[in-house]
């Protein structure tokens, strides 16, 4: 049966020997504090959260006169969640916040995610609605919301989509009507609202999209609004209704524990909402917890990923077929050795990102966001459906918990902007628009370091020096459409250059990893895994870029012109 397991070694490695994080001097904690924060955490996931990811999957949500409610096994954890401080974990000390480094908040999440995405879905979403207000909220929503949110009694949602407003959000039909006192009269319908309502929270804080009577049509005449499901009365106790009703709760293939809501602001009465940040910059201010939900995306397929190969790891040592466990059959061991490597590839690739923040490399984080967040929810995906290969039948049925992986994962290649629209946001925003400045820059480091590979490895200098050269062609191509205006060239082209470049990069990271001479006690066997980890990457990843070049290059039909 299915049993908890981390990484733990592989986690250390990457934030304490790869990235350094305790150099990061301004958080004033050694790698022995940090490393405490790590032990900590994980024990409250794991004794905790992971124990409800099953249970709360079969009870899912219940929509009852208007109400949610959240599976049971939810309340016996969440308010120690905040108790304990978890919550709390790297956001600012001036809100009583615990500051840490981006990368280390991040492996902490991934065991959150990991163990019951339905469930950290409820307070990360919390999260990001926080940093929106606290960032461009007036100093009087500020005070009047933060600390509420803080303790957990209150959480928070983003709500952009609509019914006939999808990935168009500038389509949206929601309106807002200024009532004279600074308050505004919010009225619409939004749908697929992750944690819409739930009794989780006494209140909900919803950041609304919505167009004042003087936005033009389009993105650029949308305005943010925070709308409370219950009003919040001057001393912070709770008043009346603000009329925010839960009329449905969609019946979803996973994350059956998340509550995703239809939320009708305004219909049995007055919806009252304030303007959050600059009025018709709705988009940009919302941009800030989109894109933290992007790289949430990203983690939530790297953590599916890396559990679910745990999950398959431990099952093939035990499953014995043909008078030996499954994991000496080569089939089987092929498909573990691949997940491993991909896995830990995603998971380099999810630190290596959030630890550009404490760098402050905004080009660079722009640019893989839309990687982390694609790449990521792709191959774990694929990674949790070999782990119900590894399984076999029982990987089938609901009782190893292997299955479910499959249906959590899907979502994260759906919401927070298709892998579609990141594949375009990549290519025309980040590299077009761009002048592909921070690409050169990136590929220029994968490229001196692959001149720097040994003789061990003179396969993937290879391998590498080829993929390297495939893309530049590749990029090429894309500058000929560009000058000839074949837009639809490109945009059919987009998710495959996502991927070209994805393998790229995380090949180079588990390069750099393969290199690296560890400080730390790390067993030699790990080690050798890496090195592993790094070959197999190349033979079984990077090596696709071959076919992908060749899809790109030698199609020059714009397929919109074919019929379905």
């Amino acid at each position: 049966m299915a049993r908890y397991s981390v990484d733990l070694k592989d986690i250390e490695f990457n934030l304490f020997e790869f990235l350094k994080i305790q150099e990061h001097s301004s958080y004033g904690l050694e790698a022995e504090d940090s490393k405490g924060i790590i032990t900590e955490y994980h024990k409250f996931i794991a004794n905790k959260v992971f124990p409800s990811r099953e249970p709360s999957d079969l009870e899912g949500v219940k929509h009852i006169d208007g109400k949610v409610y959240a599976p049971k096994c939810f309340h016996e954890f969440h308010k120690s969640y905040y108790e304990n401080g978890w919550f709390s974990l790297g956001l600012p000390e001036e809100i009583g916040g615990t500051p840490v480094p981006v990368a280390l908040q991040t492996a902490c999440l991934s065991f959150l995610i990991g163990a019951n995405c339905a469930y950290g879905l409820y307070p990360e979403l919390s999260r990001g609605a926080l940093n929106v207000i606290r960032l461009k909220a007036s100093e009087d929503l500020k005070n009047k919301y933060i600390p509420g949110m803080m303790d957990g009694r209150w959480g928070g949602t983003m709500c952009l989509t609509e019914a006939g407003a999808g990935s168009d959000v500038g389509a949206l039909r929601s309106t807002a009507t200024p009532n004279g006192d600074g308050s505004f009269n919010i009225k619409g319908v939004k749908i697929f609202i992750s944690g819409g309502e739930t009794d989780l929270y006494e209140n909900s804080i919803h950041l609304v999209l919505a167009r004042t009577p003087e936005g033009v049509e389009g993105t650029k005449g949308i305005s943010l609004f925070l709308v409370p499901r219950v009003l919040v009365n001057d001393d912070s106790s709770l008043g009346a209704h603000n009329n925010v009703d839960c009329t449905k709760i969609e019946h979803k293939m996973g994350i059956h524990a998340s509550a995703t809501c239809e939320l009708t602001f305004g219909g049995s009465g007055d919806c009252k909402g304030w303007l959050v940040g600059d009025e018709f910059d709705g988009m940009a201010t919302m941009f800030i917890m989109m894109n933290e939900a992007r790289l949430t995306c990203g983690v939530q397929g790297e953590s599916q990923g890396n559990l679910a190969y745990e999950f398959a790891k431990h099952y093939a040592q035990e499953r014995i077929q043909f008078k030996k466990e499954i994991v000496h059959h080569p089939d089987v061991k092929r498909m573990l050795l691949k997940s491993r490597a991909v896995s830990r590839g995603m998971r380099a690739l999810i630190l290596y990102v959030a630890n550009l923040f404490d760098k402050h490399d905004e080009d660079r984080i722009g640019l893989l966001t839309p990687i982390c967040k694609s790449y990521c929810t792709e191959e774990g995906l694929q990674v949790s459906i070999d782990a119900v290969q590894v399984h076999g039948g029982y990987g089938f049925c609901q009782e190893y918990g292997v299955e479910q992986f499959v249906r959590d994962s899907v979502i994260g290649k759906i919401y927070e902007g298709t892998n579609g629209i990141q594949a375009t946001d990549l290519v025309m925003r980040k590299i077009i628009k761009d002048e592909g400045k921070n690409l050169k820059k990136l590929l220029g480091e994968i490229s001196e370091f692959t001149k720097s590979l040994g003789t061990e490895f003179s396969a993937q200098q290879k391998t590498l020096i080829h993929a390297l050269g495939t893309y530049e062609k590749v990029m090429g191509t894309m500058n000929e459409y560009v000058g000839d205006k074949k837009y639809n060239l490109i945009l059919q082209n987009c998710h495959d250059v996502l991927m070209m470049t994805s393998h790229l990069v995380v090949a180079w990271l588990l390069g750099k990893h393969a290199m690296t001479e560890p400080n730390g006690n790390f067993p030699e066997d790990y080690m050798k895994s890496k090195k592993d980890d790094f070959k197999l990457y190349c033979l079984y990843y990077l090596s696709k870029n071959s076919g992908l070049a060749h899809t790109i290059n030698a199609n020059k039909d714009d397929l919109l012109d074919l019929v379905i």
